[in-house]
Formats: structure tokens, sequence, C-alpha cells
């Protein structure tokens, strides 16, 4: 037999064709009523905060029931609490056994008490209507992901204070371990899994991250103008060649620069025009730098923006730019004089041996080498600075993030200025310390995951018996010597779970004073060392690269008692205002 050519395409046309015109009646069996059942509830950890991710089971006389109508799991939001619900054969309650069982890696697993069933209603469909409550309180596991983070953590710190590797590349390979940890052995084991990327990314604050990038871009702009070498002038001819006067007004001009710019920068600014300054005069120009990179942590510890610690803390804790300079700015306006009289005793021989000849040839020689290039720049930069600290001392009434502030001057800056924004990306942004915050976010949040913070906030509240005194000393100063000598940075970044622990369970804390004692030990405590905060590095590697060599133990003696000095001032006026 011979079938016509594409016989079977048309026949399937066809059949198609009919079905669209006259649609299959397929007649459905009602479902079978039953018992359903609403299940809801809140998994805390031992402080009662909100566990999230957690999965839930249901247990009915002792087995697994899935939820209805799926296979999906049952997971607590992102504040602890989960609903489910579930289909169950009609007489099942309420007289069975009805339990949860909550499990999350890194958490012990927790079984409930057998829970009140409540409710009796019909619905239109036969079902019998059931709720049931149920709340659990997690406690920590210590499992293999616990060690490794830990490790990380240690490894990280170790590599950035005895400087084998860049920083920013200590951290990033801590992040990068515990991810690839987490998604090779965590896959198979879940006493491996570590960090999930979602969180990793969830642990990024952004808001540090693009505030730090505007104040970057806003000063890079005002570089161009000379601004910054014309104000070191300007102290010098104030000074008429005293140079105690001079000394103490770099100090001054340093601190307060630091407040509203950040302690980095103006170090970066100043430290140039101060070797100048200080080849002119033939004396040492550490017998200059050493106090002004001191006094420049002093200084931004005072405001929000002046040092990095105080942008991580305000950016946790959601403090306002005028809750620092309220609760800071006195004392370290005390610390900024009575360090500022020291190191005019410390280096007095230095400054006695200077060489002051025709002190008015030396200023109208600075005069003409460091003067304002821009003044049209130089206004439209200082307006949009104004605007920013305007808006930063507001952004509590406004609700706006810090970093709003910033990025918004630096773009109307950049606009209105008519510089080049990819000029400005490319060699004002510090790239490398911004990447440095994003890695180390993610390697403290591995370690938070884990569990290894709450442990240590735990110790500190035990050490402290629960007595805010206790605690406000032993935060300041723990803070203060473990910034001398690792990085004030990733310490206070570890330590904010830490204190935001220790505000919810130590009687007292709710005003905030354990946020001023980290802020203080963390800043003050970092002038103790050559390491201890990001502006000591900067500073001591602009100085070698200029010829001029400080030791480790050179730096320590010349800055330790007077950071133990501002530090006791910190405590006492810490102990008396709160």
């Amino acid at each position: 037999m011979c079938w016509p050519r594409n016989l079977g395409v048309k026949v399937l046309i066809t059949v198609f064709l009919g079905l669209c015109s006259s649609p299959l009646q397929v007649s459905a069996a009602p479902p079978e009523a039953g018992d359903r059942l609403t299940l809801s509830g809140f998994v805390a950890d031992a402080q009662n905060k909100g566990v999230k991710e957690v999965e839930i089971e249901l247990l009915v006389n002792g087995k697994h029931v899935n939820p209805a109508g799926r296979d999906e799991r049952i997971e607590t939001g992102s504040k602890g609490g989960f609903v489910g619900r579930y289909q169950l054969p009609q007489g099942t309650l309420p007289e069975a056994a009805v339990k949860i069982r909550a499990l999350r890696p890194s958490w012990q697993t927790q079984e409930s008490e057998v829970l009140k069933i409540v409710g009796t209603e019909t619905d239109t469909a036969g079902n019998r209507l059931f709720q049931v409550q149920g709340d659990l309180t997690l406690k920590r596991q210590i499992t293999p992901a616990f060690w490794i983070a830990s490790f990380v953590l240690l490894v990280v710190y170790i590599l950035i204070a005895s400087e084998l590797m860049h920083r920013t590349l200590a951290a990033f390979l801590g992040a990068a371990l515990i991810l690839f940890i987490t998604y090779t052995a965590g896959t198979f084991d879940k006493n491996y899994f570590i960090l999930s990327f979602e969180d990793s990314m969830r642990a990024i604050d952004l808001n540090v991250i693009f505030l730090l990038m505007g104040m970057m871009i806003i000063v890079g702009v005002l570089k161009k103008t000379g601004l910054f070498q014309w104000m070191a002038y300007k102290s010098y001819a104030l000074a008429r060649g005293n140079i105690f006067i001079l000394a103490f007004i770099l100090q001054i001009v340093t601190a307060v620069c630091s407040a509203f710019l950040d302690n980095v920068t103006t170090m970066l600014l100043m430290i140039p025009v101060t070797i100048e300054i200080a080849v002119t005069l033939k004396i040492n120009p550490l017998t200059l730098i050493i106090p002004e990179v001191f006094a420049s942590n002093v200084g931004g510890a005072a405001t929000l923006i002046g040092d990095p610690p105080n942008i991580l803390i305000g950016s946790y804790a959601k403090l306002t730019f005028a809750q620092f300079v309220i609760n800071l700015g006195l004392v370290c306006t005390v610390c900024l004089i009575l360090t500022s009289l020291w190191y005019l005793w410390w280096y007095k021989k230095g400054y006695l041996a200077a060489e002051v000849k025709d002190v008015g040839r030396t200023i109208e020689y600075l005069k003409s080498e460091y003067k304002i290039t821009n003044k049209k720049l130089t206004v439209m930069g200082l307006g949009v600075l104004a605007l920013v600290i305007f808006l930063f001392i507001v952004h509590g009434v406004l609700h706006m993030e810090p970093s709003v502030a910033a990025l918004v001057g630096a773009m109307v800056l950049l606009a209105i200025s008519r510089v080049d924004i990819v000029e400005m990306l490319e060699h004002e942004v510090e790239w490398p310390t911004l990447v440095f915050f994003i890695a180390l976010f993610m390697v403290i949040a591995g370690a938070e995951e884990t569990g290894l913070i709450q442990i240590i906030a735990e110790w500190v509240k035990d050490l402290s018996g629960g007595n805010l005194t206790a605690a406000i000393v032993l935060v300041l100063w723990v803070s203060a010597i473990a910034s001398a000598f690792i990085d004030n940075i990733p310490f206070t970044a570890t330590m904010l779970p830490i204190v935001a622990f220790l505000n919810q369970t130590i009687p007292g804390a709710e005003s905030g004073v354990l946020w001023w004692s980290l802020a203080l030990g963390a800043c003050l405590g970092g002038n103790g060392t050559m390491i201890g905060a990001s502006a000591n590095v900067v500073t001591v590697g602009l100085v070698e690269k200029a010829g001029y060599h400080i030791s480790f133990l050179a730096y320590m003696k010349a800055c330790w008692w007077p950071m133990m000095i501002t530090v006791a001032i910190a405590m006492a006026y810490l102990l008396i205002a709160y």
C-alpha cells in the first residue's frame, strides 16, 4: 500500500485542531476531606534574636510529615519566623502528638515538646482546621566549619599584622577560601558549610563602601586646587618661625581635617608639605609628622567619617554624625590638647635645633610654592563639602544613610566642576581599600555564621559579670591594646556583633556607651604602634619613601605612652558621663 505524502503530518494537525475546538472534559474527583494544620512559630538564639534559614520539620506521632501539596522545606525567614500548612488524614487531630524539629548547620538540632493543638472549625470542603504555635531556642554547635572559619580569620589577622602580603590580598584570600570550602566539602557534609554566597553578599556593608568612595572623590577634586598645601603654608606663617607654635598648629590642622575628611587622606596631603617645611628648618621631618599622625587618629575619632572604625560602627549601629560629635567631641578635644603638649615636650631637643633664619623670606618662598591654583574649583569644592557635612549632621532626621550624602556630594561636584570622572575613579578612589572592606566583611560573616563571634561575646559578658562598668572598661582596653597590634579596621569589624550582643544582655548598655567604648578604644589604641591604624601604615611608607626610616620600636616608643594616656582619659570620661 502507498500512503499519500505528508499524511502523518496532516493527521496530527487535524487531531490538534479538533482538540482545540472541542476541549476534553476531564472529571476530577474532589479531594478527600481531612485535617488541615497551620503551623507557625519563631526560632531564636540564646539572646532571643531570630535565627534565619532554619529548616522546620513537623513530627506527627514521631513521623516526619511534608507540607501540604509540595515537597518543599519550611524555613524561617530573616527574623526567625516561619509558617507551614499541612494536610493530614481525617481524625488524626487533635489526638496526635505534634512536635517540631529545627535543623541548621552550626546549630544543635532541637526538638520541641508536644505542642498544644487549637481549633475545631470546618471549612466548606469538610476539612477540619487546626493551628499549632511552636517556638524554639537553638544552641550553637562546634562543627568543623567553626574551626575552619576561626582558623581563616586568625590567619588573615596574622598576614595583615605581619605584612607578609598586602592586606587586601590577605582578606580576599580568606573570603575566597571560606566560599570554596562551603561549596565543596560543605555540599556533601553540612558540618563543613560556613557561609553561603547569598549571605556573603548580604554581609557587605555598601553604606561603608559608598561613603568612603564618595569622600575619596570629593577629596580628590579638592587636591587639584592646592588647598591643603596652602593650609600648611598658612600654619607656618601663623607661627612666624616659632617651631613649637608651628608643631602645635600643624597638629590642630591635621586633627580638624581628619575629623571632616578622613585620617588617611589627610596624612597623604600633609606629609609632602611637612617634609618640605622640615627640610627648610633643617630638622628631622619625623618630629613633626609623628605628632601629626597621632593627632589625625585623635581627631578622626570625634566624628562618624573621621576614622574607618567609626564608619563601621556608625553604619552597623545606625548612629548619626551628630551622635558621634556630641558623645566623642569633648573627650577627643581634651586628648588632642594634652597629647599636643606632650609632643612639644617629647621633641623639644629636635625643635630647639631648628635653624630659623630669615623667616620672612621663608614665608615668601612657601607662599609662592604652595598656593591655591584654582580658586573657582576651591569655592565649588568647599561649598559641596559644606553641604555634605550638613547632610551628615541632619541625616538622622532625614533617615538618610551617610553614603547617600557622600555620593550625592561627589557626583554634584564632578558635574559642576567638569572634572573627569574616569580620572577620579582611576587615580583618587582607593580601590584596594574598598575591596579590602568587602572581603573583610565576608570573612567576619563566616566567623559569625559558625558561632565564633557569639562565643567571644559570651566570654566577654561572663568576664564582665554582666556589670556595665566592667564591660565599659573591658571593651575600651581590650579594643585599645588589640588595635595597637592588629589593624583597627578588621578588629572593629569583628567586635561589632560582640558589642551588639552586650548591648542586649547587660543592663544599662542601652544608652550605647559600649559603642563609644569601642570607637575610642579602636581609634585611640590604633596610635600605639605603626601597624595599629591605616593612617600610621601610610605615613611610615611615605616617610620611608622620602628617605626617613623609623623602626617599629622607635615608633612605639614615641607613641605608646601618649596612647595609654588618651585611653585612660577616655575611660575616665566614659565612667563619669555614663
